[in-house]
């Protein structure tokens, strides 16, 4: 049988069987709890227990404090070179010394690991759960900026801190890569030891402002 004769009995086995395939099922109710609200101040306390219940480092502060709260953190963990998404905004980075490397598609994904730190924004994040939604914008980078360095430090406005995950999912666009960042990377081995920094970065610290 030749490969162009192949083919079509494949094909023609496979329209067959859709057209012997049963009647989709009913339709599947997705009435979820939606359009939850909380004041500032509780989805703040909410974020933040969460977030350092896995053990990430949460620092709030004031928009116009911005720079400088991310350079105290980075300070402290003797971060001297840093990488940074193409579209994060300058001024966040006024008060760090040290070496800022932006990023690109050119940049192969393993020499991210020379970087001490990665700074990036985020897209919303869930109180709830405190899960923090990056979703692959100029200010947030792509996906391997924020894994592969040892350190994340993650600014996330209170504007976009939601409730729950039906409101966080419902500012997110569908075709964007989403990464959902909940607490530094951790996972337990076979004697359930926690095991930090296997799959991402093991120091998570989230600058949240709050009047933006």
């Amino acid at each position: 049988m030749t490969t162009t004769g192949a083919r079509e009995t494949v094909l023609a086995r496979i329209r067959d069987a859709l057209a012997l395939a049963p009647v989709p099922g009913p339709e599947i109710p997705r009435a979820y709890r939606t359009g939850r609200t909380l004041p500032d101040d509780e989805r703040l306390t909410l974020l933040t227990d969460r977030l350092v219940d896995y053990k990430a480092r949460v620092h709030p502060c004031t928009a116009d404090r911005t720079a400088e709260a991310i350079a105290a953190i980075l300070r402290e963990r003797g971060a001297r070179r840093i990488g940074v998404p193409d579209g994060l905004d300058e001024r966040w980075l006024t008060a760090y010394e040290g070496e800022v490397q932006r990023d690109s598609a050119d940049i192969p994904a393993p020499s991210l690991d020379a970087l001490d730190a990665v700074v990036t924004a985020s897209a919303v994040s869930c109180a709830e759960t405190g899960t923090i939604f990056l979703d692959g914008s100029p200010d947030q980078g792509r996906r391997a900026l924020s894994l592969v360095p040892d350190v994340h430090v993650c600014v996330v406005d209170l504007s976009s801190v939601v409730v729950g995950v039906p409101e966080a999912v419902a500012r997110l666009v569908p075709e964007r890569p989403t990464t959902l960042i909940s607490g530094p990377s951790a996972t337990s081995d076979i004697e359930l030891e926690r095991v930090e920094g296997v799959h991402g970065p093991r120091t998570l610290a989230v600058v949240i402002r709050t009047d933006a």
